[in-house]
C-alpha cells in the first residue's frame, strides 16, 4: 500500500466530515484506486488455491460511507478502507478473508465465526460437542497461533442450555463469536511484502474458513 493511503485515511479521522472529503475527494480516490490493486492481486494469488469463481474487486469492495441512520456516532466516513475476500465476495454471508487498512497500527487480516444465526450456533456446538477434535487441530496448529495471536469475539457468561458445566470443552462451547486476527503496522502495510504476507496468512486460514463455512451452511443441522 502507498504511504499517502495511509495519510489521508489518518486525516479523515481528524476531518470526518462531508466538506473536508469533498475537497479532498481525489486524495480518496487514489487511496481507493491503491486498495483495489492490492485486492486485484489477492484474489489472483487466493485464485490460484481456492475456487473464487469470476470474482470481481468491486464485490470486494466495502463502502466509505457508515450508515449513520441507528448510531449516536454521526461522522459520514469509516476511517479505513476494506475487503471481503471469498468465493462471492462481501455480500455473500460466509466466512470469509476479511482485510482492514487503518493507520495508527491498526491494519489487520482477519476472518471466522461473527454473525450467527441461532441455528448455526446450535451446529457449530453440536460438532465441538461430536468432535473437538478437528477444529482444534485446525485453531492450535503452531504456524496458526503464531500469525493469528488474537481471538476476538463474545462468550457467554454462562454454560450454554443443553451442555453441562464440567463439558470437557466447555470454552469452545460458550462462544458465540470466533474470529482470529492478524495486525500489521503502518511500516509493514507500506513495504513491498505487505501483499504476500497477506496471502500466507489467508493460506493459513483457509482450512478455518473451509470447516467454519461447512458447519454453518453445509452440513445438516444432526448427526
Amino acid at each position: 500500500m502507498e504511504s499517502a493511503t495511509l495519510h489521508f485515511l489518518s486525516q479523515l479521522a481528524e476531518n470526518n466530515n462531508r466538506e473536508w472529503f469533498q475537497e479532498n475527494r481525489g486524495r480518496y480516490d487514489e487511496a481507493k484506486a491503491d486498495m483495489e490493486k492490492l485486492v486485484g492481486y489477492l484474489i489472483s494469488e487466493v485464485g490460484k488455491f481456492q475456487d473464487l469463481g469470476n470474482l470481481q474487486v468491486k464485490e470486494c469492495l466495502l463502502r466509505i460511507n457508515r450508515d449513520i441512520r441507528f448510531s449516536k456516532n454521526k461522522a459520514p466516513y469509516k476511517n479505513n478502507l476494506a475487503a471481503g475476500i471469498g468465493p462471492g465476495g462481501k455480500s455473500s454471508g460466509k466466512v470469509d478473508y476479511y482485510i482492514q487498512i487503518q493507520p495508527g497500527d491498526q491494519t489487520f487480516l482477519g476472518g471466522g465465526m461473527w454473525e450467527t444465526t441461532p441455528e448455526q450456533l446450535a451446529r457449530f456446538r453440536q460438532e465441538v460437542d461430536y468432535n473437538a477434535e478437528e477444529l482444534k487441530a485446525i485453531i492450535e496448529e503452531k504456524e496458526f497461533r503464531t500469525f493469528f495471536p488474537e481471538i476476538h469475539g463474545d462468550t457467554l457468561k454462562t454454560t450454554p442450555k443443553g451442555y453441562p458445566k464440567d463439558h470437557p470443552e466447555i470454552e469452545l462451547l460458550k462462544r458465540k463469536q470466533l474470529f482470529f486476527v492478524h495486525r500489521f503496522t503502518d511500516k509493514e502495510v507500506a513495504s513491498r511484502d505487505f501483499g504476500k504476507t497477506i496471502v500466507k496468512g489467508i493460506q493459513l486460514l483457509k482450512p478455518f474458513a473451509d470447516y467454519m463455512n461447512y458447519v454453518l451452511y453445509e452440513q445438516p443441522a444432526t448427526h
